[in-house]
C-alpha cells in the first residue's frame, strides 16, 4: 500500500545571508560546511555557502535553522531521490 504524504506549509526566511529558518522539510539529504541539501515538500533545496551549520533540526515538525554565509539557493525536482529510495527498499525486501 502506498502511503500518501501530506504537504506542510513551506517557508524559507533568510536574514542578512547569515542565518535561515525553513519549514516544510521532510529530510536532510546531506550537509557539510559548504552545502546543505534538504528534501522539502516543494522539491530538493540545495543551499551553498561557507561555514554552514544546522543549528536546529526538528523533523517531526519539518523545521530547520541554519547559520553561516549563504551564497546560493537552488530548487530541483525530488522525484529522482524518491525513485532511488523506492528501488533501495524494493531491493532490501526481495
Amino acid at each position: 500500500m502506498e502511503e500518501k504524504m501530506s504537504i506542510r506549509p513551506h517557508r524559507l526566511t533568510i536574514e542578512n545571508r547569515a542565518s535561515g529558518t525553513l519549514t516544510g522539510i521532510r529530510e536532510v539529504v546531506s550537509f557539510d560546511e559548504n552545502q546543505v541539501v534538504l528534501d522539502t515538500d516543494m522539491g530538493l533545496l540545495t543551499l551553498k555557502g561557507k561555514e554552514l551549520h544546522v543549528s536546529r533540526l526538528t523533523l517531526e515538525k519539518g523545521e530547520v535553522d541554519l547559520s553561516g554565509n549563504i551564497e546560493s539557493l537552488n530548487y530541483s525536482s525530488n522525484e529522482a531521490l524518491r525513485r532511488s529510495g523506492e528501488s533501495l527498499l524494493t531491493r532490501l525486501f526481495k
